[in-house]
């Protein structure tokens, strides 16, 4: 997948199982896939359209997760 796609979280713990499930919630809605991976400085979410890449973007700020391009 394009690395343009991506973002980087800082979260642990629950905070990550809850953004691991929105980001599949929003990529069934959207049908793409998506897949995330450690890195140093936090877990990478990559998704197959930058559209769910921006919902998944709005989601984390509503939970007030920091999060950046990846």
């Amino acid at each position: 997948m394009a690395k343009e796609n991506c973002l980087i979280v800082h979260a642990a713990g629950r905070q990550l199982d809850l953004l691991r499930g929105e980001a599949s919630r929003i990529a069934k809605q959207n049908t793409v896939d998506w897949w995330s991976d450690r890195v140093e400085i936090g877990t990478r979410f990559c998704f197959a359209d930058a559209k769910s890449k921006e919902a998944f973007a709005i989601t984390c700020d509503n939970f007030g997760i920091s999060c950046r391009d990846g």
